[in-house]
């Protein structure tokens, strides 16, 4: 009986697994939409109901592994965090932060642009999380609204992202499945004529409308300079420096991203203005705030010598380094750092302090301990260990936070280079240029493997998978003929420019409420299959849903580089809407009317 009845259901899945595969996928478009599981659970669970109704099977399934995008991407997230801890981006902020008072609009200007071409070459989310906090710097160095700033951030790093094929893993997503489908791979540089003109679209557009659409006014919280990822430290000059005789602002050490110089200290006497110009001497002492990913890079310092010490002349490069919080019984809460007693007690260096958004104005030496106040320190591992057992600090353990490899920085700048040049001269496939490229940052140590593994997005890649396997159960249940076959009698007398209008609007749409990449996977064979019906180039339908699945402007959940400025941003909702809805107008338009061009 049994059996008979899972015979009678398995012959109803297979007359109606068509009509049966558009159900499961309108129960996951209101899963991304209603949000009450992550859009990869969505994903997972979709191909779970495929193979679970026998749509695809076993073998099917796993086929999707074999898919070279997602190889890809996790490629170029390792090589994006190699090019964050060798500094590289860090670097080229900081020039522009330091340029910023002079020619506050012009810095701007710099900084998005900036924002563009790496976010062009490599993976925009980190891109996003790294320039949050130096936009914010930048907003209070020039004296424009934060606000009005960090929105256009996300914006121009999606338009950068969309003028490579490696700009955002939405592209080399849809080049994958369009593969698949037949198609001729996508070069690197293929999109970027369209690209440029959408992103020339898309900036005039914020010019003109985010001054007036935007809100005012500056972020304050967790992303602010003066909040705890501030330190204090003092870096007194080494007796055979380098740098004795040198003005301050030609030190490269002290003109880092993060880094601002209070004051310098000769002997007792303070000096506080036109510090650039201060000739350094041996013994003074320079005062500065900076994050903490700086302050450890610089404790290979060969100039200064990093924070205070009391007992013996540990250095800076201790066995060990780590965070401690001082506790609010704490008993030297109002005396000064130099004499809290560990430091007299134990041979350990103090490096640096952090507040929660007060840093003291002192030096390091004479500043006034309060509770929770948290310290960097290094030493040996006998006496970081004693002070794990003192009561009167707590949390303490070893920082997660590393220091920049700038030394490195060429390698893996020369890397990503490498595997533009090689992809885009079709020498080898993106992929094995990819991998390769891995393989050697990992050998020159530009980041080391758990880093690597680290700052591969497991969400995006899982989503990725769990799509591909969808789009791979609506293929084989006729799901997308049947949309085909019903789309065409609307679709027939249209002409070629028309389809590409359609086609991006229905993807740009989605995009909004839907994740880009599943809007990829989804609408690109529906694209190749109407084009093909139609005896239309399925090409620039293509290319109009990489574009569309990326435009994703009107909302804040639609990409994820608008989901981080909408929190570091503190925005509403609405604050999207206004801005993006005319951006996602323009450059829709311009990118529409460029692709029908050139068809």
């Amino acid at each position: 009986m049994v059996d008979l009845i899972l015979h009678i259901l398995n012959e109803y899945i297979q007359a109606h697994k068509a009509i049966i595969g558009l159900v499961i996928l309108g129960f996951m478009f209101a899963g991304f939409v209603m949000e009450r599981f992550p859009a990869a659970v969505v994903a997972v669970l979709g191909a779970c109901m495929f193979l679970f109704l026998g749509i695809i099977d076993s073998d099917g399934l796993f086929s999707v592994f074999s898919n070279t995008a997602p190889i890809t991407i996790a490629a170029m997230f390792i090589l994006s965090g190699a090019l964050l801890r060798t500094g590289t981006i860090d670097a080229i902020a900081g020039f522009i932060i330091k340029r910023a008072k002079q020619h506050p609009k012009l810095a701007v200007a710099e900084m998005f642009l900036g924002a563009f071409v790496a976010s062009a070459f490599m993976n925009n989310t980190p891109v996003v999380i790294v320039l949050i906090p130096i936009i914010i710097r930048l907003s209070r160095a020039t004296g424009f609204s934060s606000k009005k700033l960090l929105i256009p951030l996300s914006f121009i790093c999606i338009l950068g992202g969309t003028t490579t094929l490696i700009g955002t893993s939405t592209n080399l997503i849809v080049d994958a499945v369009a593969r698949d489908q037949g198609l001729a791979g996508f070069g690197i540089f293929e999109i970027t004529p369209y690209g440029l003109i959408a992103a020339t679209a898309g900036t005039v557009m914020m010019v003109l409308f985010s001054s007036w659409l935007l809100p005012g006014g500056q972020v304050q919280g967790e992303f602010d300079s003066n909040d705890e990822s501030a330190f204090l430290t003092e870096l007194t000059v080494r007796r055979k420096a380098t740098i004795i005789d040198r003005q301050l602002s030609t030190v490269p050490e002290l003109r880092r991203a993060g880094l601002e110089v209070t004051a310098v200290k000769r002997l007792s006497s303070y000096i506080r203005h036109d510090l650039d110009s201060h000739i350094l001497r041996a013994g003074d002492r320079v005062v500065v705030q900076l994050d903490l990913a700086e302050l450890i890079s610089l404790r290979k310092s060969e100039d200064f010598k990093i924070g205070i010490v009391h007992k013996g002349d540990v250095g800076a490069l201790g066995e060990e380094l780590v965070e401690a919080t001082v506790a609010p019984s704490h008993p030297s809460i109002g005396n000064r750092l130099y004499d809290i007693p560990f430091l007299s007690q134990l041979n350990v260096r103090v490096l640096g302090m952090t507040r929660y958004r007060n840093l003291p104005r002192s030096d390091l030496t004479n500043a006034r301990i309060h509770a929770a106040d948290r310290l960097l320190v290094t030493g040996s591992s006998e006496d970081i260990r004693r002070m794990y057992q003192n009561p009167n600090l707590f949390g303490v353990g070893q920082t997660k936070i590393r220091a920049f490899r700038r030394d490195r920085a060429p390698i893996a700048i020369g890397a990503l280079v490498a595997v533009v040049v090689l992809a885009a001269l079709n020498v080898i496939p993106l992929a094995v240029a990819a991998i390769l490229a891995v393989g050697a940052i990992l050998l020159a140590r530009c980041i080391d493997a758990e880093e690597a593994w680290g700052s591969i997005d497991g969400n995006v890649l899982v989503l990725i998978f769990g799509m591909l396997a969808v789009g791979l159960g609506l293929e084989q249940a006729g799901s997308v003929n049947l949309l085909v076959a019903e789309l065409t009698p609307f679709l027939r007398e249209v002409p070629p420019w028309g389809l590409v209008f359609a086609i991006y609007i229905l993807s740009v749409i989605m995009t909004e409420i839907v994740t880009n990449n599943a809007v990829a996977i989804i609408i690109t064979p529906i694209a190749i299959a109407l084009g093909t019906d139609l005896g239309v180039d399925p090409r620039p339908l293509v290319i109009a849903v990489m574009f569309a699945a990326s435009a994703s402007f009107a909302t804040p959940i639609g990409y994820q580089t608008n989901t981080l400025v909408y929190a570091a941003g503190n925005y509403r909702f609405t604050d999207f809407f206004k801005a993006g809805i005319p951006l996602t107008f323009g450059v829709g338009l311009s990118t529409c009317l460029a692709i029908s061009f050139w068809m």
